[in-house]
C-alpha cells in the first residue's frame, strides 16, 4: 500500500533553525548559516514517518507575511497554494517575543499550523521555563519542543503533523475580557481584534463572500484589506469605501504585539534572566568606535590559520604530488608510451591539477574559520555594523549580506542579492560583489606572497581582502553620485542572535560543499583548461615545438603583454595565465605551473624554480602584488558572468559588469605599480 502524501512548508524567522531542521529531516546539504539572507529560494526534501511521505519545502526566512520582500512575496504565494497541506512553524524558543508576530500571520491564513519551538536547550541555560500547557492553548495549534542541533522530538513533530492535518484550529483558551461581535470570535481565533476592527472584518468578509464564494479564507483577506495590502486589493476587487475610512495596518500591528505581549508574560517564567555573555561580547563587538577594529583584527586572525596551519598541512600534500607525478612518469615510461603523451599527463594535467590541488590545506582551514564565525552568531553583527556606511552610499544595509558571501564565492553571493526588495540596489550590489575576493583567488595569493613577500606573505594576502571589500564600497559610491542615488532612510531590520557554540554538523556540511566545489573544479574546469593551454603552449603554427616562446599561447600573449605592462605584467606568460584565469580563478596558478613546466608549484623546490625563472624576466615583489591586485579585481570567472546574467536578465549589465572590473583592475594595479617603482 502507496504511503499517503503530506505537503508541509517550514517557515520561520531567519536564523531560528528552520533549515537546520529540514536538513535533519531530509538529509540534505543545504547551506546553513547562523546570520540572514542565506535561503533565497525554496528548496524541497522528502521524509517518511509510519504511512506518510512528507514533501517538505523550505521556505525563506522572513519576519512577517505582509509581501514587503522578495522572501516574504515567494513563502506567502506558496504557503496560499491549495497544495500545502501543514505548516510547520519554527520558531527560536529563545526569542519568542519576535517569533510569535509570524505565528500569528501565519495561523491567521486559515491553514493547519505546528509550531516547532526550536533552541529549547538556549531557554533553559538562561534559566528560563515554557509553559508547554498554557502555551498551546493560547495560539489554538500543537506546539512541539524540538533541537534541530541535537535531533530531538522530530519524530513527535511529525506525528503532530499527521494528527493535525486537518485541523486549522483547535479549541483556544483567553483569560481577558470577551468584546460582543456578531460571532463569539475568542472561541475560533487565536488572535481577535478591537470591536472596531474586528466589526470591520466581518463587515468586509461579507462582501467577499458575496462576490467571492469559494474564496477560502474571508477573514485572513478581510484584514488584508484593512492593511491596504495592495496585491489583495487588486485580486478582490470589493468596495469597502463605505466601511475602510482609514489606514488600520498600524492598529493592527501594535494590536498583535500587545497579544504576544500577553502570551509572552503568561508562558515565558524567568523572563527577566538574561544573556549576559552574548551582550558582553556585543559591546566590544558592535561598539561604534571598536566593531570594525575588530572585524578587521578576526579577519587577519582567520589568515593566520589559514597560512600558518594551512601551510603545515600542504607540506604532505606536496609530498604525496611528488610521488604520484614520479609513479605516473615512471610508468608511462615503462610502458614506453610516447614523450607527447608523457608530456601531456605530467606536465599538462597532474602539474595543472595536482599545482592546484596543493592549496587545499589553505582552503579548508579558511572555510573552517568562516564556518565558525557563521554558525557562532558573529556574521550578522557585521552586516549590523556596515549599516551605516551603507546607506551613506546610497544602499541598504542589508546589501552587505551578499557581499560577504563573496569572500567564499561570487556565485551564491550575487543570488543572495535577490534578498534586497529595491531593483536598484540589487543591480548596484551585482556589479560591485565580485569585487570581494574569493576563495578561488587564495590560491594566487599565496603562491605570490610566499614567492616574494616572506615572513609577510600573511599580511600580503590578507591585504587583498581588505582592498577588495574597499574598493567594492568606494564603487559604490560613486555609482550612487553618478546616478544621484539618495542615502537610504530605512535602517536595517536584522537579527542579532545569540553567540552559541557552532554545531559540528552544520559546519561539516558547510566546509564539505566548499571543499567539494573546489575538487569538482579541478576534476572539469581545471583539467580542461591544463588540456587546452598544454595544447596551446606545445604547439605553434609548425606543429608541436619545443620552444614555448613560438606556441600558440606565446602568440597571444605577446600581442596582448603591451596592454598590461603599464602595470608591471608585461610578459607573454602572465599574460596568458591572466587569460585562463577567466575559466576559473585558481587556474591562474595551474597555468603558471604548466607555463613555467614547474611540476610541484606549490612545494619549496617549485616555488624556488619558479622564482628564478620569473626573476630572470625581471618579475619581483612590486609585480607580483601588482599581479595580485589584477587578479583580486579582474573580469569574474565563467561561472560569475553566467549568473550575474540571468540575475539581471541583461547583457548591458553583464557587460558593464566585465569592462568595469577589468578597468578597475588595470587603473588599480597601474598605479600601484607605478608609484610603487618610484620608492624602490
Amino acid at each position: 500500500m502507496d504511503d499517503k502524501i503530506l505537503n508541509v512548508a517550514f517557515a520561520g524567522n531567519p536564523n531560528c533553525g528552520k533549515t537546520t531542521l529540514f536538513n535533519a529531516f531530509t538529509g540534505a546539504k543545504l547551506k546553513v548559516a547562523n546570520w540572514p539572507g542565506v535561503t533565497v529560494e525554496k528548496k524541497e526534501g522528502t521524509a517518511h514517518y509510519h504511512d506518510y511521505t512528507y514533501k517538505m519545502v523550505d521556505l525563506p526566512g522572513i519576519y512577517s507575511m505582509t509581501s514587503y520582500t522578495m522572501e516574504e512575496k515567494l513563502s506567502r504565494e506558496y504557503i496560499l497554494e491549495d497544495e500545502v497541506d501543514v505548516i510547520v512553524d519554527v520558531a527560536d524558543a529563545s526569542s519568542l517575543e519576535r517569533n510569535l508576530y509570524l505565528t500569528i500571520q501565519l495561523i491567521e491564513l486559515g491553514k493547519p499550523v505546528v509550531m516547532a519551538l526550536n533552541m529549547m536547550d538556549i531557554v533553559a541555560e538562561r534559566g528560563m521555563e515554557i509553559d508547554m500547557h498554557r502555551l498551546p492553548e493560547m495560539l489554538g495549534i500543537p506546539v512541539v519542543p524540538v533541537s534541530a542541533r541535537k535531533r530531538t522530538g522530530l519524530s513527535v513533530l511529525l506525528h503532530a503533523i499527521a494528527h493535525h492535518k486537518d485541523k486549522p484550529m483547535d479549541r483556544v483558551e483567553h483569560h481577558h475580557s470577551k468584546g460582543m461581535h456578531i460571532h463569539s470570535h475568542h472561541d475560533e481565533y487565536a488572535m481577535v481584534y478591537s470591536d472596531e476592527i474586528e466589526d470591520i472584518i466581518d463587515l468586509i468578509s461579507a462582501r467577499l463572500m458575496e462576490k467571492f464564494p469559494d474564496m477560502k479564507n474571508y477573514r485572513w483577506h478581510s484584514i488584508k484589506f484593512l492593511e491596504n495590502d495592495k496585491d489583495i486589493i487588486e485580486k478582490y476587487s470589493i468596495d469597502t469605501s463605505d466601511i475602510i475610512k482609514k489606514n488600520y495596518e498600524s492598529d493592527i500591528i501594535n494590536q498583535r504585539y500587545d497579544f504576544i505581549h500577553e502570551i509572552v508574560k503568561e508562558v515565558l517564567v524567568n523572563k527577566e534572566e538574561k544573556s549576559v555573555l552574548t551582550d558582553t561580547i556585543d559591546s566590544v563587538l558592535t561598539h561604534r568606535i571598536w566593531a570594525i577594529p575588530s572585524f578587521l583584527f578576526i579577519m587577519a586572525v582567520v589568515f593566520f590559520l589559514t597560512f600558518t596551519v594551512g601551510d603545515f598541512l600542504k607540506g604532505y600534500f606536496e609530498l604525496g604530488l611528488d610521488f604520484v607525478s614520479n609513479a605516473v612518469r615512471t610508468g608511462l615510461d615503462y610502458m614506453h608510451i610516447g614523450n607527447v603523451m608523457t608530456s601531456l599527463i605530467v606536465d599538462g594535467i597532474i602539474s595543472g591539477v595536482g599545482g592546484i590541488l596543493t592549496f587545499l590545506p589553505n582552503i579548508f582551514i579558511l572555510f573552517l574559520a568562516l564556518a565558525f564565525l557563521e554558525d557562532s552568531g558573529y556574521m550578522s553583527r557585521v552586516a549590523y555594523v556596515m549599516d551605516g556606511i551603507m546607506r551613506k552610499i546610497g544602499l541598504s544595509g542589508r546589501a552587505f549580506i551578499p557581499m560577504l558571501l563573496g569572500f567564499g564565492c561570487s556565485v551564491p553571493a550575487v543570488m543572495a542579492s535577490r534578498a534586497l526588495e529595491d531593483k536598484e540596489d540589487r543591480i548596484k550590489t551585482i556589479l560591485v560583489t565580485p569585487y570581494m575576493s574569493c576563495s578561488a583567488r587564495l590560491p594566487i595569493y599565496v603562491l605570490m606572497s610566499q614567492l616574494f613577500f616572506g615572513n609577510k606573505a600573511m599580511i600580503a594576502a590578507y591585504s587583498m581582502y581588505v582592498i577588495g571589500a574597499v574598493i567594492a564600497v568606494l564603487t559604490e559610491f560613486i555609482i550612487s553620485k553618478i546616478y544621484k542615488t539618495d542615502p537610504k532612510e530605512n535602517n536595517l531590520l536584522i537579527e542579532l542572535p545569540e553567540y552559541k557554540t557552532p554545531n559540528a554538523r552544520t559546519i561539516a556540511i558547510y566546509v564539505w560543499d566548499k571543499v567539494k566545489d573546489y575538487l569538482s573544479k579541478a576534476g572539469t574546469t581545471i583539467f580542461v583548461a591544463s588540456i587546452i593551454l598544454w595544447f596551446l603552449l606545445n604547439f605553434g603554427m609548425d606543429g608541436m615545438t619545443g620552444d614555448m616562446s613560438t606556441s600558440f599561447a606565446a602568440a597571444i600573449g605577446k600581442k596582448a603583454e603591451i596592454l598590461l605592462r603599464p602595470a608591471g605584467l608585461g610578459h607573454w606568460q602572465i599574460v596568458v595565465a591572466l587569460i585562463s584565469g577567466i575559466a576559473a580563478k585558481e587556474v591562474v596558478v595551474s597555468s603558471m605551473s604548466v607555463l613555467f613546466g614547474v611540476g610541484n608549484i606549490a612545494s619549496a623546490e617549485g616555488m624556488s624554480l619558479l622564482s628564478q625563472q620569473l626573476g630572470a624576466l625581471g618579475f619581483g615583489a612590486i609585480n607580483a602584488y601588482s599581479m595580485m591586485l589584477f587578479c583580486l579585481l579582474y573580469i569574474p570567472c565563467a561561472a560569475t558572468i553566467a549568473v550575474i546574467k540571468r540575475e539581471t536578465g541583461s547583457w548591458k549589465y553583464t557587460l558593464i559588469s566585465i569592462i568595469m572590473q577589468v578597468g578597475t583592475a588595470w587603473v588599480v594595479s597601474t598605479l600601484f605599480y607605478q608609484i610603487a617603482r618610484l620608492f624602490v
